[in-house]
């Protein structure tokens, strides 16, 4: 079937065999984003060994930093956009951005464009998961709308895998790991263009001449309450994600575990993030979205406090850490899945892209709080201590979520939450 966008130009609406290419294309493209994020650490070592523009570690630090930067700014500016310019336009257009500049990467001729364009790149990478999930929960019907979050985000964790055995092929020749990204996605921009179709939600709304709303309709106090708890909420999950993948092994390490033991629990702690992940949307569609996160969230308190023990058995520490995976990883996703079966179409793209760039604030804060407190010798077990503190936040800030938009007073036409 052939719709009308914004500008005229014909675009194809999810129906029958084009929602396959909905599922499998931001799956991609959310798994692209994977590999993103594991890539620059993957490569800093070698940078740093090899002297690479003369960086240095502070060099390095900037240069995480304003890649994360970016990805925010993209995350919040890119729902605006595509509630008023379509789902389809705004992530092929964000693939693109990334994807040129990330394979531009490598020909920097100094620290400082490095960083610039790690930056630019992080703001069309910022904006393909609020869109991906968006589309996602669009296609999917509303009782699946949390198994739509939870298996979208499976992509993420499988592309920080690639990325993480890839680095081990490539050592030196860091340099392929951003041509491969960056030619990989614009193949996939290519397929997108031609197979993915618009969101139906989007188009009926156009169709049905329904009014868009801008980012200040989220601060009036029909949707207030809810916008301030999804974005602590976003803000404490993603503080624990990125806290916990990039100093596990370090606090680990401090406990007494020895390295390869704590380097291992990394991979343990995302392999249990993976099947949280398929778990937690089919409890979530089945038990409620709120009441499910909220669970989470409370086991995720219990497993990081008991982390901070230490265990003389592989096996009781190898299932905690699983488990701290399996709730903390799924409960970040699940307050996305909120976001898209709580706010109607008109608004959706705009909340959960202000989740996501709010959360990406989490993402900055985490791993240099942890890091401090490791660079004053506590970091076990007052590392683990924060995140469970962190945590507990996440489901207070949960509780204070509206179960129904009847609720909060707004409207929106989905079933309870």
């Amino acid at each position: 079937m052939v719709s009308a966008t914004t500008s005229g130009a014909p675009a194809r609406t999810d129906r029958a065999g084009d929602g396959r290419w909905t599922v499998v294309l931001c799956w991609i493209t959310v798994l692209l984003e994977g590999y993103d994020l594991v890539v620059l650490g993957a490569i800093i070592p070698t940078l740093l060994k090899t002297h690479h523009l003369g960086m240095t570690a502070a060099d390095a630090t900037t240069i995480a930093t304003l890649s994360l930067v970016g990805v925010a700014i993209g995350a919040v500016c890119v729902g605006p956009l595509a509630d008023r310019l379509g789902r389809r336009r705004l992530l092929i257009g964000s693939v693109v951005l990334f994807s040129v500049f990330t394979l531009v990467v490598p020909l920097a001729t100094s620290v400082w464009m490095f960083a610039a364009l790690r930056l630019v790149a992080g703001l069309g990478l910022g904006a393909c998961m609020p869109v991906s999930l968006t589309m996602m929960a669009e296609h999917m019907p509303a009782s699946r709308r949390a198994r739509a979050s939870t298996l979208t985000m499976t992509g993420y964790h499988t592309g920080a895998v690639i990325t993480s055995l890839l680095a081990l092929q490539v050592t030196d020749d860091w340099e392929i790991l951003f041509y491969l990204l960056g030619v990989v996605g614009l193949v996939v921009a290519a397929v997108q263009w031609f197979r993915l179709p618009e969101s139906e939600a989007f188009v009926r709304a156009q169709r049905d001449g329904e009014q868009r709303v801008p980012f200040t309709e989220l601060l009036k106090p029909a949707y207030l309450r809810a916008g301030i708890g999804i974005w602590v909420a976003s803000f404490m999950g993603l503080l624990l994600v990125y806290g916990l993948n990039t100093w596990l092994p370090k606090l680990m390490n401090d406990a007494g575990y020895p390295v390869p033991t704590a380097v291992t629990q990394l991979l343990v702690l995302n392999i249990g993030g993976v099947v949280g992940l398929v778990a937690g949307g089919y409890v979530a569609d089945r038990r409620g979205i709120k009441g499910t996160t909220m669970s989470w969230f409370a086991v995720s308190v219990v497993m990081l406090a008991c982390l901070s023990i230490k265990m003389e058995s592989d096996l009781m520490l190898n299932v905690v850490v699983f488990l701290t995976g399996v709730f903390v990883f799924s409960a970040m996703v699940l307050v996305y899945a909120y976001v898209t079966s709580y706010y109607p179409a008109s608004v959706r793209s705009t909340a959960l892209g202000s989740a996501s760039g709010i959360g990406r604030i989490g993402s900055i804060v985490g791993p240099s709080i942890t890091g401090a407190l490791v660079s004053s010798g506590v970091g076990h077990p007052w590392g683990f201590y924060f995140f469970a503190a962190v945590a507990l936040l996440g489901f207070l800030a949960v509780l204070t979520l509206p179960r129904t938009a009847a609720d909060s007073g707004a409207k929106t036409g989905e079933p309870a939450v």
